[in-house]
């Protein structure tokens, strides 16, 4: 199973799981916001030039991602630490 990186900033309770190879940086052209009312929260889905979904954008994160994957995360600010 392949490691997954996932950024959380806990000050704006986001959190961001990409999708791609860390090693190479994808550029985002498209971006698919879900409807808020179906999904409960805020979610967005990132896509490249090709059409594959590279990162998903978790915003209300803490209510819709499980806790260990917030507390293995990259924390972005000093929420985490």
């Amino acid at each position: 199973m392949a490691d997954v990186r996932v950024t959380y900033d806990k000050t704006a309770n986001a959190a961001y799981v990409y999708l791609t190879d860390p090693q190479v940086r994808t550029k985002s052209s498209r971006m698919y916001p879900c409807d808020p009312v179906e999904v409960g929260g805020v979610i967005n889905l990132d896509f490249d030039e090709q059409g594959r979904l590279i990162g998903i954008e978790v915003l209300a994160a803490n209510s819709k991602l499980p806790e260990y994957l917030l507390e293995s995360s990259e924390y972005l600010d000093a929420g985490g630490a």
